[in-house]
């Protein structure tokens, strides 16, 4: 059929400002440890973290300083922008269109913004038709790599013939924070780092997976579980430790409710894959789905190389799973402010 949506291409990117966890844990004991007297004790995150690496907008030394909102965001701004035209050129050029062919551009993120959208400001670099329809998305968080993907396939189902691109750009690192001294900001600084991917989507006949279903689910009264607080001086993080003990609890009935609703089952998928928040995120949702331990291998190697880089990361782990070869089914999965889960099943094509 070819009124079906294919995902065409994929492709990722990070900046080149790389930073090692040693560098990252002796960064924030230098910064933190003489004003915050729980700093030592929750330093032991960066090793259990299981991330070796990160990618971030900025050198290390930038993150010694303090920083408002117009540097972040003219940050942010410069940064983005490269992202973007650099995941986007290259998931163009595998699927064999130029920027002019494009119809439909939907932008995610939630690490920061610019108005007009990173897409208006980018349109003559790019190369996007006047025409085009632009969708900028901003507010879901780590789960925006799947819902934005999603939103972009329905946009693709419901127009044959369009060609919508998906880029999906997070800057983590920019949300830094010096003045807070709080364990979820400790955590933060542990966990995330930056990069980007973008998708082509199109109905059609060839593809590396055809997109069978989409679905969300939204928790009641969990909106304290993850996202930002906003002040003077930025974004804040808001990280429940309740996290991975709720993803434990209540992931697998949402993501059965998401799967019946497309008349599936858990059974019928191959390969689940999954959002890499952090290590205990990981081990909560290999449990909630009925995996063996450890199961979740792509999602461990994405996060030891480049850290929880919020919406892009899953599209990390699908460019991998793709490499190694996807089943017939596979479903991706990730979890968001809301506190949410979205879910997108992806069909083989043989």
């Amino acid at each position: 059929m070819t009124d079906t949506v294919k995902l065409v291409s994929l492709a990722v990117a990070a900046p080149e400002h790389i930073i090692f966890q040693k560098q990252a844990v002796e960064a924030s004991a230098r910064l933190f440890a003489d004003r915050f007297e729980d700093f030592r004790h929750l330093a032991r995150v960066f090793d259990s973290a299981g991330i070796d690496k990160r990618h971030a907008a900025r050198p290390l030394a930038w993150f010694d300083e303090p920083h408002g909102w117009q540097d972040r965001m003219q940050a942010f701004a410069e940064v983005a922008g490269g992202l973007f035209v650099e995941a986007a050129s290259s998931a163009l050029r595998q699927a064999g269109l130029e920027a002019g062919d494009v119809d439909c551009v939907v932008t995610v993120s939630s690490t920061g913004f610019t108005t007009p959208s990173l897409d208006a400001q980018l349109s003559r670099r790019m190369g996007f038709r006047p025409d085009i329809e632009r969708v900028p998305v901003f507010g879901l968080g780590c789960a925006a790599g799947v819902s934005g993907f999603a939103i972009a396939s329905r946009l693709a189902r419901n127009r044959p013939g369009t060609v919508v691109l998906f880029v999906s750009i997070e800057l983590c690192t920019l949300a830094f924070r010096l003045d807070e001294l709080t364990r979820p900001n400790i955590i933060a600084t542990a966990l995330f780092g930056d990069g980007a991917a973008a998708c082509v989507l199109r109905s059609g006949e060839d593809g590396l997976a055809e997109v069978e279903s989409t679905g969300e689910h939204l928790f009641p009264d969990t909106l304290d579980i993850m996202g930002w607080k906003i002040d003077d001086g930025g974004f804040g993080i808001v990280l429940a430790q309740s996290l991975p003990p709720f993803a434990e609890k209540e992931l697998g009935p949402a993501v059965t409710a998401i799967l019946a609703r497309n008349g599936l089952r858990v059974e019928d998928i191959g390969r689940f894959i999954c959002h890499p928040g952090g290590m205990k995120v990981l081990a909560a949702m290999e449990s909630a789905l009925s995996l063996v331990p450890g199961t979740l291998d792509h999602e461990r190697a994405v996060l030891a190389e480049y850290g929880n880089m919020s919406s892009p990361t899953i599209l990390f782990v699908l460019e991998r799973a793709i490499r190694a070869g996807l089943p017939e089914r596979s479903a991706m999965i990730a979890m968001g402010p809301g506190f949410s889960a979205s879910c997108v099943t992806l069909r083989r094509i043989a």
